[in-house]
């Protein structure tokens, strides 16, 4: 089987949609005339007829999402369009926290482990019941205060991080990466601005220019009654989303696998086993 190109997938495309009627014509073939995809595009017949003869120099993104609109794609379709012309996917849209599909919930739900989804700007959309016992309860925060970079920044935080230099230095190089391939954005360029003016550490770390992508992190965090809990984490895009992430914390070892399972009781079948617990916790 041939790969596909990008002259085939603009005449396959093409051909697939639908153009309105037009009293008293008559077409002869199927789909759009290549005049009609150019005026929907904005661009002129001779160059997308170059384009869809591979003769057309390197579309630019916003001639891209143009044409993806005009040709009527959905995402995978917009994807591979970016991908055949620019061997990249294309930028991640902006899309407002909303409440996540039910199937993606109920994969939360099914987790025994902390779990959550965020968007590009770390805001958490989405958690389930290990998430609360470990992290806190999102559901009764401000939706401002559900941004794991403010929770991890600012004053007064609950979190206690025994690891917070380390911690927070890998955050922000995490989130700088992130945030630049979301695009730009309002939503970030704010909270870059308002922790940057609030937080003398995020200074500090942005300053630095830092980058990494998510992999595997170890996050050892402390819980009143539990004590240490070394928790390995673990990222992951979510199929069909252009903005979302599951993250996944699993116990590195048994002691945390154990405090983690305590915080999971309801509060009158817990045990006080204070620091003895998570003082084992540590690799």
């Amino acid at each position: 089987m041939a790969t596909t190109t990008l002259p085939n997938f603009l005449r396959d495309r093409r051909a697939r949609v639908t153009p309105a009627a037009t009293p008293g014509s008559r077409r002869r073939t199927p789909g759009l005339r290549r005049e009609e995809v150019a005026a929907r595009a904005q661009v002129s017949v001779t160059w997308y007829t170059w384009l869809e003869q591979g003769r057309g120099g390197l579309p630019s993104v916003d001639v891209l999402e143009r044409l993806a609109c005009a040709l009527e794609l959905d995402a995978a379709g917009r994807e591979m369009l970016f991908l055949l012309a620019q061997h990249r996917p294309p930028p991640i849209r902006q899309v407002l926290p909303s409440v996540v599909e039910p199937p993606l919930q109920r994969v939360l739900d099914s987790l025994t482990t902390p779990a959550y989804v965020t968007t590009p700007t770390w805001t958490i959309v989405a958690w389930n019941r290990a998430a609360v016992a470990v992290f806190g309860d999102y559901g009764a925060m401000p939706m401002r205060e559900r941004n794991a970079m403010r929770r991890i920044f600012m004053p007064g935080s609950t979190l206690v991080m025994p690891e917070h230099e380390r911690d927070r230095r890998l955050a922000v190089a995490a989130f700088r990466v992130d945030v630049a391939r979301a695009g730009d954005s309002l939503e970030a360029t704010e909270l870059i601005a308002e922790l940057t003016a609030s937080s003398a550490d995020f200074r500090r770390y942005w300053s630095e220019n830092d980058l990494r992508v998510h992999g595997v992190t170890h996050k050892l965090i402390v819980r009143p009654g539990v004590g240490e809990l070394l928790l390995e984490s673990s990222a992951f895009s979510v199929e069909g989303s252009e903005h979302l992430r599951m993250v996944i914390y699993l116990p590195a070892n048994e002691a945390s696998a154990r405090g983690v399972a305590q915080l999971l009781k309801p509060k009158s079948a817990r045990r006080r086993t204070g620091s003895s617990i998570g003082r084992s916790n540590r690799k």
